[in-house]
């Protein structure tokens, strides 16, 4: 059976569940902040014999897709004791978190997986990938020729999220961060430096959250609003190369720094981060920003969704004085020209991880390649990116 979580009154088992599936441990201190955090949450647990022998987070949050502002359901802290594996509970949770999400807006959901095949086949695909640089300090050593200054602040939610707002959207699948969500989850170490880069007008135009330990220079996170603002804290970083040898940085895939140094020859990785799936495709698809087009486009998408199969069947998108309607009609009915894919591969192309003609030519999608083209004029180029973690 599963019974929503009250988190003041199961905080205790609820993280005893947490530490042991994930381990680690919490001190009362941390216990405190974490039961404070998943205030916001919503838990359910599945329930044994009155004990919780599964449970799953559901975080409302929004994030922004080719600028425009979606709601979404973030799933954490999936976890089963032991002895109660093996028996569908997280299917069960994941199908009620579904069901929730659908009934209260949250049209797209994210997670952060412990196994790609397991989420998979609950229709969540990979949709964001995490690009990571390790460089050494001397290949900053250049003239960056930024215009302005940089100066390390104290904690200012105000001013970070401005300069961030700026950056996330020219991104897709950024997160819209709150002040819970700054002060919980992105300013939360003290250990944490802060410093912000002012243009000549004394404008605020970047800045960068680090630390300096172990003569690394860690970059958590680098928000710029122009290429000025980022040489501004290229030459931070550069000055720090009496006490560091390293820097580690996480940016967006398309990131472009090896073309800003003199010698570009460092270790760069791309690993699998989050993934995603659209948890009401005709509600996502009507709020989707399609790209306008000159010619009156017309696409048939014929939709599987294994795990939501009320999500199955073809949706119809036509253009016509720079609007894209979207009808639906359930599987079955007369042939027509069109474009078959499943949710996951939807979702990666909605979010800009793969293009539809990528995707045809891969034989992940099939169809009409006349209505490939159509669709992959339709669908903005946006890099995607999540630099946060739940």
């Amino acid at each position: 059976m599963i019974e929503r979580l009250n988190v003041e009154q199961n905080a205790r088992e609820i993280f005893e569940l947490s530490q042991f599936a994930f381990q680690y441990q919490l001190t009362e201190d941390e216990l405190e902040k974490k039961r404070d955090e998943a205030r916001r949450h919503i838990i359910w647990g599945h329930m044994e014999n009155g004990q919780i022998a599964a449970k799953l987070h559901l975080i409302p949050l929004a994030c922004t897709i080719n600028g425009k502002e979606f709601k979404m359901g973030g799933i954490s802290a999936v976890a089963t004791w032991p002895e109660h594996r093996r028996k569908g509970m997280v299917k069960d949770l994941i199908s009620h978190a579904l069901s929730y999400m659908k009934e209260n807006g949250q049209v797209i959901s994210y997670l952060h997986p412990f196994s790609v095949p397991f989420y998979r086949q609950y229709g969540w695909e990979l949709s964001f990938n995490e690009k990571t640089y390790s460089i050494p300090i001397e290949k900053f050593n250049k003239n960056w020729q930024g215009k302005g200054y940089v100066r390390r602040i104290s904690k200012n939610y105000q001013l970070l999220q401005a300069i961030y707002q700026d950056y996330a959207y020219r991104y897709s699948g950024t997160l819209i961060r709150d002040e819970k969500w700054w002060e919980q989850r992105i300013l939360n170490d003290e250990s944490t430096h802060i410093a912000v880069a002012y243009d000549e007008h004394n404008n605020p135009d970047g800045y960068i959250l680090f630390e300096v330990k172990e003569k690394e220079f860690i970059v958590i996170e680098m928000v710029y609003r122009s290429l000025n603002g980022r040489n501004l804290l290229h030459q931070f970083i550069a000055n720090h190369d009496s006490m560091v040898k390293k820097v580690e940085m996480v940016v967006p895939e398309n990131d472009a720094l090896p073309l800003l140094l003199e010698e570009p020859d460092f270790e760069q990785k791309i690993e699998p981060y989050f993934m995603a799936r659209i948890v009401n495709v005709s509600q996502f698809l009507k709020q989707y920003p399609f790209q306008n087009t000159t010619s009156s486009n017309q696409v048939t998408l014929q939709v599987e969704d294994d795990f939501l199969p009320e999500n199955s069947g073809k949706y119809y998108l036509r253009q016509s004085d720079l609007e894209t309607n979207v009808s639906f009609l359930p599987s079955g009915g007369k042939p027509t020209k069109k474009i078959q894919c499943n949710i996951q591969q939807l979702t990666t192309m909605l979010l800009g991880y793969s293009r539809p003609l990528e995707l045809f030519e891969l034989g992940l999608i099939t169809g009409d390649e006349a209505c490939v083209k159509e669709l992959e004029n339709m669908v903005p180029i946006q890099q995607p990116y999540f630099p946060d973690y739940f």
